[in-house]
C-alpha cells in the first residue's frame, strides 16, 4: 500500500515537472515571438525616417506633407491604443498581437505599392523612358531653336492634361499606409508588456521588459543600416538601364529604392504574426504559485470578503466607474508638479521628433551628404548612444539612491548639457551655396537680394531657357547653375559618363588662358571648412542624445513618483497619449512649414504645379531648424525648472520618505 501511495507521489510530481516544463516553453516561444515583432516595428520605423526625404522627392511634395505622412503613424496608433489596451486584455492576447503583427505588414505593403502603378522616375523635365527601358534625354544646352521645342512640349502636356499625370496623388497612399501601420503597431506593446506580467516569474517581468526594449533598438540600428544600402540603389532599379542614368546619389534628385524597404518590413511583420495563432490565451501558473493563490484565498478574512464584494458592486455601477475616472483626470491634472512635467517633456520631445525626422534633409542641404551616409552614421552612432544613456539614467537613479528632488535635479542637468551642445550646433553653419540665378547674378558679378525673378545676363539672354528647368552642373569656376543652358553651354559630351559641357559662356575663369569654359553635371561640392564642420556636427550630435537619452529615464520615473500609488498608470497613459497627440503629430508638420520657407528652387511639372524642393538657402535653413528645436529645448527646461520648485514645495521634508519609496518600487524605473 505505501508501494503505491509512492508510486503515486513520484507520477504526480513528474506529471506536475512536465507541465511546469511545457508552460515554461510556451513562455519562452512567447518571448521570442514578441522579439522579433519588436524588430519588426522598430525596423518600419527607421525605415520611414530614412526615407521621408526621398519619399518627398519622389512623389514632389513639399515638406509640410512629408511630415505630415511621418505623423500618419501616430494618428493610427493614438486612434486605437486606448481600445486596445482596454478591451485587448478581454480577449485572446496572443491573438491579438498576431493581427496587429500583420495589419502592421499590410501597411508596409501598401506603403509601398504607388511604386508598381506610377511609372518611372523622371528627375528632371528632359528626361524620359522608352518602351524598352532606357533612359533618354534632351540635354538642355544653350541653342536659339529651343524656345520651338519648349513651346511644343508644353502644348503636348495641355492636350495629354494635367490632372492625368502619373502620380500626381499617390502620396495619400502612403500616408494610409502609415496610417495602417500605426494601427497594427497599437496592441504589440501594451498586450506584450501585460502578458508578461502575468506569466513571468516573480521579479522577472522588468528584466524582459528591459530585454525588449533593448532588442527594439537592434531592430533601429537594422533599419538604418538597410536605409543606407537601399539607398545607393536607384529607385527604379530593375525596370530601367542604369547605365543610363545619368545622376548619382550625391545628386539632390537622386531617389534611392525607398519601397524595397517597406516590402521588406511588411514581409518580415507578416512573419512575426504567425507564431502568436498558435500560442495559448493563457499560460497555467506553476503548481506553487497555485497553491500559495488557493491557500490565500481559502484563508480570507471576514474583512477582506466583505471588501471585495464591495469593490464588485461598485465595479457593477458604471455611473459610479465614469465619475471615478473624471476625479482621477481632475485630480492629476490639479496635480502642479505633474502638469508642469508634462508641458516640459510635450516640448522637449516635440524639440527631438521634429528635428530627427528632418535631420537627413538638413545633413543633405547642410552638408552636402548622401542619404546613404547618413544612415550609416544614424545606425552605427547615433542609436546605441541613446540607447547607453538610457540605460545609464536609470543605473545612476538605483547605485546612488537618488531622491525625488535628486532625480528631478539629475533630469534637469541632463536636459541642460544637452541644450548648450544644441547651441554648438550655429556655429557649424555652413554659408549657402554659391548658386547662379539663386544667391548671384548670372555673370557672377554681384549677389542678388532675392532669389526670385533674377534677369537674364548678356552670356545667356539669347539662349531662350527654361527658368524652371533644375539640371544643376557645375562650372569650373565653383560656382553651380541650374541648367546647361543657364550657365550659356553650347555642347556636350553626350551620355557617357562624367557627362561634360563645354563652351559655356558664363563660366568665365578669370585669368585663365582656356577659352573653352566647361562644366559637370551636377550641383558643386562643399568646400573643406564645410566638410570639416561635418565631422564635427557628428561629434557633437553623438554627445547631444546621449545626455538628451540620460534624461528621458529620470522624468519616466517622476511621472510615477508625483502622482498618488493608484493614479499611477492614468499619470503614465495620459502623459503618452498627450506627447504621442500633440508632440507626435503636430511637430513634424510645424517643422516642414518652415523649412518649407527657406525654399530657393521649387520643383514645377509641366503644368505648373509646385512639387518638392530642389534646393534651400542652407545658412536660413539652419538657422530656422536649430532656431526653432533650441527654442522648444528652452522653453522645455523653464517649465522643468518650475516643475522642480513645485515638487520642493510639495514634497518639502518628505524626500526620505521619497526614497524609501523608490526602493521599494526600484523596478518600476524599467517603465
Amino acid at each position: 500500500m505505501d508501494q503505491n501511495q509512492h508510486l503515486s507521489q513520484t507520477t504526480e510530481a513528474q506529471c506536475s515537472e512536465k507541465k511546469k516544463t511545457r508552460c515554461c516553453d510556451k513562455f519562452k516561444l512567447f518571448l521570442a515571438a514578441l522579439s522579433f515583432a519588436y524588430i519588426c516595428k522598430t525596423i518600419g520605423g527607421s525605415t520611414m525616417k530614412s526615407f521621408i526625404t526621398q519619399i518627398e522627392k519622389r512623389f514632389d511634395i513639399s515638406a509640410t506633407l512629408s511630415g505630415l505622412i511621418d505623423g500618419s503613424f501616430e494618428i493610427g496608433n493614438v486612434f486605437v491604443i486606448v481600445f486596445v489596451s482596454y478591451f485587448g486584455s478581454k480577449l485572446h492576447r496572443p491573438k491579438i498581437i498576431g493581427i496587429g503583427c500583420f495589419i502592421m505588414g499590410a501597411g508596409s505593403v501598401l506603403t509601398a505599392l504607388p511604386h508598381f502603378f506610377m511609372g518611372y522616375y523622371r528627375y528632371s523635365k528632359e528626361t524620359f523612358i522608352n518602351s524598352s527601358g532606357n533612359s533618354t534625354s534632351s540635354l538642355s544646352t544653350c541653342l536659339i531653336n529651343q524656345a520651338l521645342s519648349i513651346n511644343r512640349t508644353s502644348l503636348d502636356s495641355v492636350e495629354k492634361g494635367c490632372g492625368k499625370e502619373d502620380g500626381s496623388h499617390m502620396w495619400v497612399y502612403v500616408l494610409m499606409g502609415n496610417v495602417l501601420r500605426g494601427i497594427g503597431e497599437a496592441p504589440v506593446v501594451p498586450l506584450g508588456v501585460s502578458y508578461i506580467d502575468d506569466f513571468a516569474k516573480e521579479g522577472h517581468s522588468s528584466l524582459y521588459v528591459g530585454g525588449l526594449s533593448a532588442v527594439a533598438m537592434i531592430g533601429s540600428i537594422i533599419g538604418f543600416t538597410l536605409g543606407s544600402l537601399f539607398a545607393k540603389l536607384y529607385v527604379d532599379i530593375g525596370y530601367v538601364d542604369l547605365s543610363t542614368i545619368r545622376i548619382t546619389p550625391n545628386d539632390s534628385r537622386w531617389v534611392g529604392a525607398w519601397w524595397l524597404g517597406f516590402l521588406l518590413c511588411g514581409l518580415l511583420s507578416f512573419i512575426s504574426s504567425i507564431p502568436f495563432f498558435f500560442l495559448p490565451s493563457n499560460i497555467n501558473k506553476p503548481q506553487k504559485e497555485r497553491e500559495t493563490s488557493i491557500s490565500s484565498h481559502v484563508f480570507k478574512t471576514n474583512e477582506e470578503r466583505n471588501t471585495t464584494e464591495n469593490l464588485t458592486s461598485h465595479g457593477k455601477n458604471d455611473t459610479e466607474n465614469v465619475t471615478g475616472f473624471f476625479q482621477s483626470l481632475k485630480s492629476i491634472l490639479t496635480n502642479a508638479p505633474y502638469v508642469m512635467l508634462l508641458f516640459s517633456t510635450l516640448v522637449h520631445f516635440s524639440s527631438f521628433i521634429g528635428s530627427f525626422t528632418y535631420i537627413f534633409k538638413y545633413l543633405q542641404q547642410q552638408y552636402n551628404q548622401s542619404a546613404s551616409q547618413i544612415n550609416f552614421l544614424l545606425g552605427i552612432l547615433a542609436l546605441p548612444t541613446i540607447a547607453t544613456g538610457l540605460f545609464l539614467g536609470g543605473y545612476i537613479i538605483k547605485k546612488f539612491k537618488l531622491t525625488l528632488v535628486g532625480t528631478a535635479k539629475f533630469a534637469l542637468y541632463s536636459s541642460v548639457m544637452s541644450w548648450f551642445f544644441q547651441l554648438i550646433y550655429f556655429a557649424l553653419v555652413c554659408e549657402s551655396k554659391p548658386v547662379a540665378g539663386l544667391t548671384l547674378t548670372y555673370d557672377r558679378n554681384n549677389p542678388v537680394a532675392s532669389h526670385i525673378d533674377v534677369p537674364f545676363s548678356y552670356c545667356n539672354s539669347d539662349c531662350n531657357c527654361d527658368v524652371n528647368q533644375w539640371e544643376p552642373v557645375c562650372g569650373n569656376n565653383g560656382i553651380t547653375y541650374m541648367s546647361p543652358c543657364l550657365a550659356g553651354c553650347k555642347s556636350s559630351s553626350g551620355n557617357t559618363k562624367p557627362i561634360v559641357f563645354y563652351s559655356c559662356s558664363c563660366v568665365e575663369v578669370t585669368g585663365s588662358q582656356n577659352k573653352n569654359y566647361s562644366a559637370h553635371l551636377g550641383e558643386c561640392s562643399r568646400d573643406d571648412t564645410c566638410t570639416r564642420k561635418f565631422y564635427i556636427y557628428v561629434a557633437v550630435q553623438v554627445l547631444n542624445f546621449f545626455f538628451f537619452a540620460t534624461g528621458c529615464t529620470p522624468c519616466a520615473m517622476m511621472i510615477i513618483k508625483i502622482v498618488p500609488p493608484e493614479l499611477k498608470s492614468l499619470a503614465v497613459g495620459f502623459h503618452a497619449l498627450v506627447i504621442r497627440t500633440v508632440g507626435g503629430i503636430l511637430s513634424p508638420i510645424y517643422f516642414g512649414s518652415l523649412i518649407d520657407i527657406t525654399c530657393m528652387k521649387w520643383f514645377t511639372n509641366s503644368c505648373g504645379a509646385r512639387g518638392s524642393c530642389r534646393i534651400y538657402n542652407s545658412t536660413l535653413f539652419g538657422r530656422v531648424y536649430l532656431g526653432l528645436t533650441s527654442s522648444l529645448s528652452f522653453l522645455a527646461l523653464l517649465f522643468f525648472i518650475i516643475s522642480i520648485f513645485s515638487i520642493k514645495k510639495k514634497y518639502q521634508g518628505k524626500d526620505i520618505n521619497a526614497s524609501e519609496n523608490e526602493r521599494k518600487e526600484m523596478n518600476e524605473t524599467h517603465l
